[in-house]
C-alpha cells in the first residue's frame, strides 16, 4: 500500500506532542533523565520468562506503524501471520506517543523493578539508550532470533549504546538530511548553502530534534557525530546560532514544517526522510538530499523491558519481522528504511517503484554517509540539550 502524505507522521510525533517543554522542567533538567535509585542491575532485577506456558504478548508501538489491510482496518496482515504461525495471541496498542510522554509512562515501575504490563515496546536510540544506561532493559537471547542475526543491515549493527547487538533491535529506520521544493529554489547540496545562501534567508526551517540537527552541523564541520567532543557540539551550535541571528532560519520545527515545504512557504529545510517520501508521492519537485559531509541515521527499537514476562514470545515476534517478506510487507506500508537485508528483493514482488526507492533502501552511497548520534550519559544529555534549546529558542 502506497499512504498520502499524513499530516503528523510518527517521527514527528518525536517532538510534535510535548515539545521543547517537557524536555525542560525543574530548573533545566532534563525530564526522567534518572531518579535516585533508579538504576538497576541484570543480577539485582531478575525477570522470569513464562512463554513456554503462556502464549501471549503484548505490544507498545507507534500509531501508523504497522500494515493495516486496505479494506478492513482491523487486520495487520503482518501481525495476523505471526499470530497464526506461532499460536501467540498478541495485543497490539498504539500507545507511544512521544519518547519522553511513554518515559514518564513506565520510569515508577522500572525503576523499582516492576512490570509494565508490556512485553515489546518500540524506543527512538536516544530513549533505548538512556532505558539500556538505566539498566531496564532485558539481554536477548541471539540463538532465537537467527532472522535478526542474519539480516539486520550492516549499518545498524554494533551501534554505540548497543555495541553487542543484544538489547535492542531495529523496527524502522529514518534519515535527517536536507530537503527543497524545486517549485521555489534552486537545489542545495551542503548544510552550509542551507545556512548562508542569500536566496533563502527566512525560508529555512530546521529541526526541534537535537540529534538530527546538530548530527547534521557536526558533520558539516567534518566532525563524527557517532564520536564528538564538547568543543566540537559548541563549535557546531555558534555556527547554527549564526543562522538563527541572522534571520536565515524562520524556525524550528517538529514535522509540520513538511506542509510549509510542500506550499513552497518555506524553500528548504533538515526534514526527515519518510516525510519527503510521502511529499514526494504527490509532487515530484520535493526532492531530499545527503548532503555531500553525511546524514543522521536514527531506529526505533523493539525493546523488552524488565520484568517482562514473555521475552521468548517477544524474541518470536522479532524474529519474523527479520524474514524478509515480512519485512517488505511491513516497508510497503509504512515508507521507511527496512532495517532488513533480503526485503528489497521481496519488495520488487511487491511494488518495484518502492524497492528502487533509496529512502526505503538505501543503497551503499547514502550508509556510507549515514552516522548514529552518539550515546549520551545523563550530564552530557542534560548540557547538551540546554544548549540547544536555548539557541532555537525553544
Amino acid at each position: 500500500m502506497r499512504n498520502a502524505y499524513r499530516p503528523l507522521t510518527r517521527r514527528g510525533l518525536l517532538t510534535g506532542t510535548l515539545g521543547s517543554a517537557a524536555l525542560l522542567a525543574a530548573g533545566g533538567t532534563l525530564v526522567g533523565c534518572g531518579t535516585p535509585g533508579a538504576q538497576q542491575t541484570e543480577a539485582g532485577c531478575v525477570s522470569e520468562d513464562l512463554s513456554g506456558t503462556e502464549k501471549t504478548l503484548a505490544f507498545s508501538n507507534w500509531p501508523q506503524y504497522m500494515d493495516v489491510d486496505e479494506d478492513d482496518a482491523s487486520k495487520r496482515p503482518s501481525l495476523d501471520a505471526f499470530v497464526g504461525n506461532s499460536g501467540i495471541q498478541v495485543t497490539y496498542t498504539e500507545d507511544v506517543n512521544d519518547n519522553n510522554e511513554f518515559f514518564g509512562k513506565v520510569q515508577n515501575q522500572l525503576a523499582a523493578c516492576h512490570g509494565t504490563g508490556r512485553d515489546v515496546m518500540v524506543l527512538t536510540d536516544w530513549m533505548a539508550a538512556r532505558m539500556i544506561r538505566l539498566g531496564w532493559i532485558q539481554r536477548l537471547d541471539k540463538s532465537k532470533l537467527p532472522h535478526v542475526e542474519a539480516n539486520l543491515l550492516p549499518s545498524l549493527r554494533n551501534r554505540p549504546f548497543d555495541v553487542d547487538n543484544h538489547l535492542a533491535v531495529p523496527w524502522q529506520s529514518g534519515l535527517a538530511g536536507l530537503a527543497y521544493n524545486g517549485r521555489v529554489t534552486k537545489e542545495i547540496r551542503t548544510v552550509d548553502e542551507l545556512l548562508t545562501r542569500p536566496d533563502l534567508k527566512g525560508k529555512v526551517t530546521a529541526l526541534t530534534e537535537m540529534r538530527d540537527t546538530m548530527g547534521l552541523l557536526l558533520m558539516s564541520n567534518g566532525h563524527n557525530p557517532a564520536d564528538f567532543t564538547a568543543n566540537q557540539f559548541d563549535d557546531a551550535l555558534n555556527k547554527l546560532k549564526k543562522a538563527v541571528d541572522s534571520g536565515q532560519i524562520r524556525r524550528f520545527t517538529g514535522n509540520d514544517y513538511a506542509p510549509d515545504l510542500a506550499k513552497g512557504d518555506i524553500a528548504a529545510c533538515i526534514g526527515w526522510s519518510g516525510d519527503i517520501i510521502q511529499l514526494g508521492f504527490d509532487d515530484d519537485q520535493i526532492t531530499f538530499v545527503v548532503p555531500d559531509s553525511g546524514v543522521t541515521l536514527w531506529s526505533d527499537n523493539m525493546l523488552v523491558p524488565n520484568k517482562a514476562t514473555h521475552k521468548g514470545n517477544a524474541e518470536a515476534l522479532m524474529n519474523h519481522y527479520y524474514d524478509p517478506a515480512i519485512a517488505a510487507q511491513l516497508a510497503a506500508y509504512v515508507n521507511y528504511i527496512c532495517p532488513v537485508q533480503g526485503a528489497q528483493e521481496e519488495m520488487e514482488k511487491i511494488d518495484p517503484e518502492l524497492a528502487a526507492n533509496p529512502l526505503i533502501f538505501p543503497d551503499e552511497a547514502i550508509l556510507s554517509k549515514a552516522r548514529v548520534f552518539m550515546a549520551l550519559d545523563e550530564q552530557q544529555e542534560r548540557e547538551y540539550e540546554t544548549k540547544f534549546q536555548q539557541v532555537i529558542g525553544a
